[in-house]
């Protein structure tokens, strides 16, 4: 066996360590739960009677609770391209499980709201709360205790992420991810980009650029640029939660037809009826997070997930947190840029080696967990090959040895950056995290003058007006849960793209977000504390000047804010629905922890 990285074994020991009161709860509580409400025995003959009325042809099989149910939580509606495809899975995920003898039902479903649709706008301030009212139903569907296995059909930004942290309350039952698959590749990435900016510059109209947009967006599948959705998918096949190599196989094609199958029918093989019962609980464990930690890092994925992934890790149990990732970060090399840190999408990526070609690259090399419990049978080894159909028949293969675009994905002896690029910045303004993996490093390093804004509106407007036009850093507040929800906020890229084309020295701090179509420009984001209750930029005035330093991982005033009151608070916006989530933003807690009111007022 390859011998684990230094860092990867430190930093795991850590987090079992300081896991250990938490995790031991949690496992407590799924065995518990496995005891007492581990199959449908414990239910009245009322209760299993409502339970499969509906079931039709699948009533009697019901009735024998030795045959596994496998209740499906499905996110589909058809506005999201990314889960259209999941209209006509539950009927075809049936049959699948009528063949190994089990029944499937669909347990329940959950919002997916697509942060595509709704970023720069007002309901964008629901979207990283939409993950706990995700988790909430997750739990509300697996809550008629007539299951025997989870099969979650979710892809995108928070939809994944809410599926897990409620899937994991029911860790007693095993689970799958379904996956449905990237859309074609569209106009290439740099005319997309170029088209963006034209427009923020006023050289192109509406007209153009929704043409442009279109012909990036344009069939059923995930969007293909590597933000918080394909990160997704890639971090279920790190944590052994997909069926091997699931994650970027086209929707509507024979093999994708088939790994769904595949996903039935291994699920059925797993519960605990089987001789081969994995429990969710089991398999989503400290080194299980420590690999999605590292997949995230070594292909240059989301920042979303520096605050997606200590909130799943909670939901087991775990501890995890911004230094966590800063030291796997500084172990753990770059070994993809896929769009946006590179010019080729997920779809390139795919055809180059993928998944599969990351794995075997990062476990040959002792940079994750080998020695873990998957759905799969083989542990982590079994993700280290990609699935192919011969006929009707799937069946896995050992990926080529080289690279098929070294443009895009290479080898740990010769990688596109010695770490994850991913970086804690800290100081007198807080914790925050620095994308570095996009940005040039000559400027990961910028002090300049800030200028304050309360919203991406305010700084659009400044832009339009000709005031940002020098060397800048631009510090927008207010925008944490607490304050607003933490939208994304996309606004910012095509206008601070411009500035740093034009030669200057720009940089963003902000308490909000930028995801994982963070770009080329350096940010501080996720600031924690926030503006609202306590948080340093909350005292920043125009002109203060800040130091934001990658190399050194500081994020400091070069000021004395002693004695300075704070600013006021924007008042909170009223309209599409924002105000129905008020409780949700008085309850929440910090960035690092997750950015959750469920969990915080959970306890856990």
């Amino acid at each position: 066996m390859t011998k684990l990285n230094p860092a990867l074994e430190r930093v795991t020991a850590r987090i079992v360590e300081k896991s250990k009161a938490g995790r031991r709860r949690y496992l407590d509580l799924m065995g518990a739960e496995a005891e007492s409400h581990g199959n449908r025995e414990f239910l009245s003959c009322s209760n299993l009677a409502h339970g499969f009325a509906g079931a039709e042809q699948d009533q009697k099989t019901l009735a024998h609770t030795r045959a596994g149910n496998l209740g499906i939580i499905t996110a589909y509606n058809d506005m999201l391209s990314a889960h259209q495809p999941y209209g006509r899975y539950p009927e075809a995920m049936k049959l699948y499980a009528r063949e190994v003898g089990a029944t499937a039902q669909v347990a329940g479903a959950v919002p997916a709201m697509c942060d595509g649709v709704t970023q720069g706008q007002p309901t964008m301030e629901l979207s990283l709360f939409s993950r706990d009212v995700i988790a909430l139903s997750a739990a509300v569907g697996l809550s008629h205790a007539m299951f025997d296995g989870m099969a979650l059909l979710g892809v995108c930004d928070k939809i994944v992420p809410g599926l897990v942290i409620g899937a994991l309350r029911y860790g007693h039952l095993p689970a799958v991810f379904v996956p449905a698959g990237p859309m074609p590749s569209g106009i290439a990435n740099k005319e997309k980009q170029k088209v963006r900016q034209l427009y923020a510059e006023g050289k192109l109209g509406r007209a153009e650029l929704l043409e442009s947009e279109m012909k990036s967006y344009h069939s059923p599948g995930t969007c293909t640029f590597y933000g918080t959705a394909n990160s997704n998918q890639m971090m279920m096949e790190l944590m052994g939660l997909h069926v091997p190599g699931a994650a970027f196989i086209p929707p509507n094609t024979p093999l994708r037809s088939q790994l769904t199958r595949a996903a039935v029918h291994r699920l059925a093989a797993i519960t605990r009826q089987s001789d081969d019962y994995r429990p969710m609980a089991r398999v989503v464990d400290e080194k299980a997070i420590v690999n999605a930690v590292v997949g995230l890092l070594a292909t240059g994925g989301s920042t979303n997930h520096a605050i997606h992934l200590p909130a799943m890790a909670r939901a087991a149990g775990i501890s995890l947190d911004w230094q966590d990732i800063d030291e796997l970060s500084a172990a753990v090399p770059l070994i993809a840029r896929v769009y946006p840190n590179g010019s080729g999408d997920v779809n390139h990526f795919h055809a180059a080696g993928g998944m599969a070609w990351v794995v075997r690259e990062l476990l040959g090399n002792g940079l994750i967990h080998g020695d873990v419990l998957t759905i799969a049978e083989g542990g982590m080894a079994a993700y280290a090959e990609e699935p192919r159909l011969d006929g009707d028949n799937l069946s896995w293969h050992p990926v080529p040895a080289a690279s098929g675009d070294p443009d895009m994905l290479r080898g740990i002896a010769d990688p596109f950056m010695a770490d994850g690029g991913m970086r804690l910045v800290q100081g007198n303004l807080g914790r925050a995290t620095f994308k570095t993996s996009a940005v040039s490093p000559d400027r990961w390093t910028i002090e300049a003058p800030i200028r304050v804004f309360n919203s991406q509106e305010e700084v659009q407007a400044a832009f339009r007006a000709g005031e940002l036009h020098r060397d800048v850093i631009v510090v927008v507040r207010f925008q944490g849960p607490r304050a607003n929800g933490m939208p994304e906020l996309h606004k910012l890229t095509p206008p601070l793209g411009v500035l740093q084309d034009k030669g200057f020295k720009v940089a963003l701090v902000t308490d909000g977000r930028m995801s994982g179509a963070s770009g080329k420009v350096p940010a501080a984001i996720h600031v924690t504390p926030e503006a609202l209750g306590g948080g340093a930029l909350a005292l920043l005035r125009d002109g203060d000047v800040v130091r934001l330093c990658a190399k050194t991982g500081s994020l400091e005033v070069l000021a004395d804010l002693a004695g300075r009151e704070p600013a006021p608070a924007p008042a909170e916006e009223q309209g599409f629905g924002r105000e129905l989530f008020a409780m949700m933003r008085l309850n929440a807690d910090g960035a690092e922890r997750g950015g959750s009111a469920m969990l915080a007022m959970a306890g856990l």
